[in-house]
């Protein structure tokens, strides 16, 4: 690929720090929303054939081309050995049905073994209100993918990214059989030196930018990476974007970032781990590269009032629904032991809509 030097970089080194007052203007809109009392994806969803995942984490909504009433959803289980990404279907945001196998086990000994965990997808518009229907590059659909080389336990490093492919946007499969990024690649550098994870993909003027989060020991930060093709992909030569802040929400992680246009600007949502929780936080940028946190919490752990997310609020996907004018974002919550995806609304849900029964 074409080499991204430092005038290629977008913004270059040098950017000026959001001033807090333009941060507090910029987050308001995506603070104070409505809180679902259960998990819309529950701990253990019973899907069929893979009744021992459990522990439902990482969402990501999309829609496809030919169905604009219909939401899917991409979340992963974890049955003991490693990770399998799933997807279910809903006609509301609210209620999920027919979830069902997205992408398996990779093949013994390689970089996926242990675990696929699709969910950075190739998206038709990363505007922020625009609806998140999958882009068709060369007749198939595209997504980024975190991927574990073990079986046998939790997250077992070192992490890798990959490159998948679906016909159905459905069935997920490798689109190379090589990772895209690795903890070995002559450009990694030392905050990344242990385990690379979950990727968030940008196209933006013809480059497709990854942010990616990645951990030296107990630390987690995140980093970029640049691409013409998807294929092959170069690092930021001034990782990591978002560091950590010592006293801060993010001081142990910077993690899981999900990046979309927003008006004049780029908001990235990403969580952070400090204060004794795993909390959901809000960036801003004017270039894609040289991002400024907003210190406060969007959503701290325990804001749920029935305890959904008590220990821990994180890993969001977030949607618009146009004929509502109602932000869904959903993230990972986790109470004292249930693993779950909840939901946050940016206007309370008619009673119908509502989580508070049981879903399909």
């Amino acid at each position: 690929m074409a080499a991204f030097g430092l005038g290629n970089a977008p913004g270059g080194f040098a950017a000026e720090a959001i001033d807090p007052e333009t941060l507090h203007t910029w987050s308001a809109p995506y603070r104070g929303w409505h809180y679902q009392p259960d998990h819309v994806i529950p701990a253990r969803p019973q899907v069929p054939g893979h009744e021992t995942f459990h522990n439902t984490d990482v969402p990501c909504v999309y829609q496809l081309p030919d169905q604009p009433d219909k939401w899917f959803l991409s979340f992963i289980g974890f049955n003991g050995e490693g990770y399998n990404s799933f997807v279910a279907e809903s006609t509301n945001l609210v209620h999920w049905t027919q979830p069902r196998l997205a992408m398996g086990f990779g093949p013994a000994g390689e970089f996926d073994h242990g675990g696929c965990v699709i969910g950075a997808f190739l998206y038709e518009s990363y505007d922020i209100r625009a609806p998140r229907v999958l882009q068709r590059r060369a007749g198939r659909y595209w997504t980024l993918y975190g991927a574990y080389p073990r079986q046998g336990g939790y997250e077992l490093r070192p992490g890798y990214e990959g490159l998948a492919v679906s016909d159905d946007g459905l069935r997920w499969r490798r689109a190379r059989n090589e990772p895209i990024l690795s903890v070995h690649d002559p450009d990694a550098d030392a905050w990344e030196r242990d385990c690379v994870y979950q990727p968030w993909l940008v196209e933006h003027r013809g480059r497709f930018f990854d942010f990616y989060n990645a951990a030296n020991g107990s630390v987690e930060q995140t980093g970029l990476a640049f691409s013409t093709d998807l294929l092959n992909w170069m690092r930021y030569p001034v990782n990591p974007v978002i560091r950590n802040r010592p006293g801060g929400f993010d001081s142990q992680f910077c993690s899981d970032p999900k990046v979309f246009r927003d008006g004049d600007h780029w908001t990235m949502f990403y969580f952070g781990v400090g204060h004794g929780g795993a909390h959901i936080m809000i960036a801003f940028s004017r270039d894609l590269v040289h991002w400024t946190t907003d210190p406060e919490p969007l959503y701290r752990a325990g804001g749920n009032p029935s305890g959904l997310d008590r220990t821990y609020a994180h890993k969001i996907s977030l949607v618009y629904e146009p004929r509502s004018e109602t932000f869904y974002m959903f993230y990972c919550a986790v109470g004292n032991r249930d693993r779950g995806i909840g939901l946050i609304t940016s206007k309370p849900l008619p009673p119908a809509a509502s989580t508070s029964t049981k879903p399909d």
